[in-house]
């Protein structure tokens, strides 16, 4: 226990010894504040979950140094963005504020002022995203009790429309844009690559006997070099080829060493996606009426002629090398509509046919009590 008293200035300190022995003390204009502070340390105490109050005085600019320096576990381009995120929407407001000193209001506040400002949904929730975590990384550090910028409403984001290609477009584009490069096309819009990961695709991940793409690495532009790490989730995976990929996929392999990268530029260099779209994408696209299509949108397209052809959502995750069946369902849950028709059409048919009846089962028809009768 502690203790209240009054001061020669008339104001009264409460007094106590933290768990390591340690004295502090507080001054309160009312005695009674003083008493409640002092009753709420005891509480703490007594269950564990006293802070030292000067862990909290480290302002948020600093702490922001230490915690991005922790995040080994991040990619290179993920550390990246929330380096920009910090210097750009966050550190802006917060640089100079103590942790301690963060409200949930403030921080709702300054959500809403991303918004008001004419930041994207997108990005104003990355940058909550960015705070959020260096708040519960300061709890784990005991120097919070709570992260306050938890449960603060968020805008939404709107679904944009995806574009999906048919097979003769497809093949138009291919066309277009030409050898050697119309492989590229091909192997985006049939096996959903990601862009990255075409382009660090080396001969011996290509096996056209078995017809699989083996994804094990992502290429990454960071400050204009080329970066390769593990593919995104970094989860490795196989994709299938389908046997009229074998062909155009073979000059890219043949007679070359295994290390070698199956996709270059025209000098043998890494297959950068800004100087592919400036240099050959974007120009084909516009002459096959497809303006503004963007590489990416090929990969929506592979899933869209997955599903079509009759692959179900376990497939389709696997391909695309989403984390999970859940998110494939989030991205492409329109395109599984016509899936669900069918499974409806057929059980119309096998129970008007006769050839699958609904029975009543005979343990709940004995176990029913009888219905009354003139109902």
């Amino acid at each position: 226990m502690g203790s209240v008293s009054r001061r020669k200035n008339g104001r009264w300190r409460a007094r106590y010894r933290d768990p390591s022995g340690k004295q502090r003390s507080r001054d309160f204009t009312r005695k009674i504040d003083a008493q409640r502070w002092l009753a709420s340390m005891d509480v703490a105490m007594g269950r564990g979950e006293w802070l030292d109050p000067a862990l909290g005085n480290i302002t948020l600019g600093e702490w922001s140094r230490s915690w991005l320096t922790r995040q080994s576990q991040l990619k290179p381009s993920t550390a990246l963005r929330y380096e920009g995120l910090l210097e750009n929407q966050v550190l802006p407001t917060w640089r100079d504020i103590r942790l301690s000193d963060i409200a949930h209001s403030a921080v709702a506040d300054w959500v809403a002022g991303l918004s008001r400002a004419g930041l994207s949904p997108s990005s104003v929730r990355h940058a909550h995203r960015v705070l959020s975590l260096m708040l519960s990384s300061a709890v784990r550090d005991g120097r919070l009790p709570r992260n306050v910028a938890a449960g603060v409403r968020l805008p939404r984001v709107g679904v944009s429309e995806k574009r999906f290609l048919s097979h003769g477009q497809i093949r138009e584009l291919a066309a277009a844009v030409g050898e050697p490069f119309d492989a590229v096309v091909l192997v985006l819009a049939f096996t959903g690559l990601r862009w990255g990961e075409l382009a660090a695709l080396r001969v011996r991940d290509v096996d056209l006997e078995r017809r699989r793409v083996h994804v094990a690495r992502s290429m990454t532009e960071i400050r204009g070099r080329a970066v390769f790490g593990t593919p995104k989730n970094h989860q490795r995976r196989s994709v299938p080829l389908p046997a009229f990929l074998v062909e155009p996929l073979r000059p890219r392999v043949a007679g070359r060493t295994p290390d070698d990268l199956a996709f270059t530029s025209r000098a043998g260099a890494v297959l950068r996606n800004r100087n592919f779209r400036t240099q050959v994408f974007d120009r084909a696209a516009r002459e096959v009426g497809l303006d503004g299509l963007t590489p990416h949108e090929l990969r929506h397209t592979a899933a869209s002629l997955a599903i079509a052809a009759g692959a179900n959502v376990k497939a389709v995750q696997r391909m695309l090398g989403h984390a999970s069946a859940a998110m494939t369902l989030d991205v492409y849950a329109g395109l599984f509509a016509d899936d669900l028709d069918e499974v409806a059409r057929v059980l119309h048919v096998a129970y008007t046919t006769g050839e699958a009846r609904l029975r009543p089962n005979p343990a709940s028809v004995a176990s029913r009590p009888p219905q009354p009768q003139g109902l």
